[in-house]
C-alpha cells in the first residue's frame, strides 16, 4: 500500500531520505549466477553522482554502493540483494529556515497534506537523492538483460529549448549532458550557464532507447509494456510527461503514415516505438521523458507557511541548474527493471 516497491517478478524496494544515513534498495527475483559486484553497480551509479557538469549541484557525495546479501563470489544467489548507499555530504542547515515553509514546486505541501508530518531537510524521501537506490537496482537488472543481448541507453534531446537534431550515439559520451548531437550540447552548456546566472533552472527531455528487446514482452491489458514504462518513468520525481515512439505528433498524423509497414525484412518504420498493443514487436523501444526544471531556484516566489501566512522565498543552496544530465541515467534504470521484470515473466509462462 506504501508505494515504495516496483515490479512483479523482479521485484525493487527503495529505501531512505535525502539527509537520512544513507538510502538503498531491497532487489527480490533476480536470478541466481548472475555476474555482479559493487565494482558493476559502481560504474552506472557513477553517472549520476554530483559534480559532472555545470547544470549539478555542489553536493560531493561518493555515492560508494555496498552489497549487502545475495551475492556470493561476484554471482548472484537468487536470494534477495540489499543495496546501501551511505550519504556522507548531506548539509541541513540551508533547509532549516524552510522548515516551516511550503516550497513551491516541491512536495512540501502535499506530504504535509498526506502524512501530517514531513522531512524538511532536502525534501526527505521526495528529494532526487532516493533515485541512487533505483539507478543500482537498474545495474542489476541491466545485468539480467545483457544475458538476453538486451541493451538500453539515455541521452539528452532536448535541454532548455535547444533540441538535439543528430543521433550520433559515439558523442553522447563526449561531452557533460550526454547529448548526441556535439553542435547542440555546446549550446545547451552556453544556455545552462546563462541561466544559472540568472538565479532559475532548466527543463528538458531524455530519450531512452532499448535494442535487443524480443517480441513477445508485455501484458493485456492492464500491464501493457508502454503502460508499464510509462508508470516506471513518471515515478520519478521530475518527469511530467512520456510518450513513446512518434507520441504526441501520432495525433497529427493519418493512419497511412503512423501504421508501420511490415516487410520480410521486418518494419518499415518504428512509429509504434516498438510496441504493439502493448507488446514488444521486436523492434527498438523508443522513449521520451519530458523532465521539469529544479523548483529550487534563487528567484523570489510567492508562498505560504504552515500557517497559511504568505511568504516569499529565495532558495540558496547546493542545487542542480537542471536534471539533466543526472536523471537520464535514472530513466535509463527504470526501463531497464521495468524490462528485467517482464522479460522473466515472459520466461516464466514460457516455461
Amino acid at each position: 500500500m506504501s508505494g515504495n516497491a516496483f515490479g512483479k517478478l523482479f521485484t525493487v524496494t527503495t529505501w531512505g531520505e535525502s539527509h537520512g544515513p544513507a538510502v538503498g534498495v531491497v532487489i527480490d527475483g533476480c536470478p541466481p549466477r548472475i555476474p555482479l559486484n559493487e565494482a558493476v553497480i559502481q560504474s552506472m551509479l557513477d553517472r549520476r553522482r554530483p559534480g559532472g557538469s555545470v547544470a549539478s549541484t555542489r553536493r560531493k557525495e561518493a555515492d560508494r554502493a555496498r552489497i549487502l546479501s545475495g551475492v556470493f563470489e561476484n554471482m548472484t544467489t537468487g536470494t534477495p540483494i540489499a543495496i546501501m548507499i551511505d550519504n556522507t555530504d548531506a548539509d541541513s542547515s540551508a533547509y532549516r529556515p524552510f522548515a516551516d515553509v511550503f516550497r513551491p514546486g516541491h512536495g512540501d505541501i502535499s506530504y504535509q497534506a498526506k502524512y501530517g508530518i514531513r522531512d524538511w531537510r532536502g525534501g526527505g524521501r521526495a528529494s532526487a537523492r532516493e533515485t541512487a537506490a533505483r539507478v543500482a537496482a537498474g545495474a542489476v537488472a541491466a545485468r539480467v538483460l545483457e544475458r538476453e543481448h538486451i541493451s538500453v541507453r539515455a541521452y539528452t534531446v532536448e535541454l532548455g529549448g535547444i533540441r538535439a537534431d543528430k543521433r550520433d550515439f559515439r558523442a553522447v559520451d563526449e561531452n557533460r549532458f550526454f547529448c548526441p548531437d556535439p553542435v547542440a550540447a555546446e549550446a545547451m552548456e552556453r544556455r545552462v550557464r546563462e541561466i544559472k546566472k540568472q538565479g532559475d533552472s532548466l527543463g528538458g527531455i531524455v530519450e531512452i532507447l532499448a535494442t535487443g528487446v524480443p517480441a513477445g514482452l508485455g501484458e493485456p491489458v492492464f500491464d501493457k509494456l508502454d503502460a508499464e514504462l510509462a508508470r516506471a518513468l513518471m515515478s520519478i520525481g521530475a518527469v511530467k510527461g512520456v510518450e513513446i515512439g512518434a507520441g504526441f505528433e501520432s495525433a497529427a498524423m493519418l493512419g497511412s503514415r503512423h501504421n508501420d509497414s511490415i516487410s520480410p525484412e521486418g518494419f518499415q518504420s518504428n512509429n509504434a516505438g516498438g510496441i504493439l498493443a502493448g507488446i514488444s514487436n521486436g523492434d527498438e523501444i523508443r522513449v521520451r521523458a519530458a523532465v521539469k526544471p529544479i523548483p529550487s531556484i534563487e528567484k523570489p516566489q510567492q508562498t505560504i507557511d504552515e500557517d497559511g501566512t504568505p511568504r516569499t522565498l529565495s532558495v540558496r543552496g547546493r542545487h542542480d541548474i537542471s536534471a539533466i544530465p543526472r536523471i537520464n541515467v535514472v530513466c535509463e534504470a527504470m526501463v531497464c527493471l521495468v524490462l528485467a521484470d517482464h522479460l522473466l515473466r515472459q520466461k516464466a509462462i514460457q516455461s
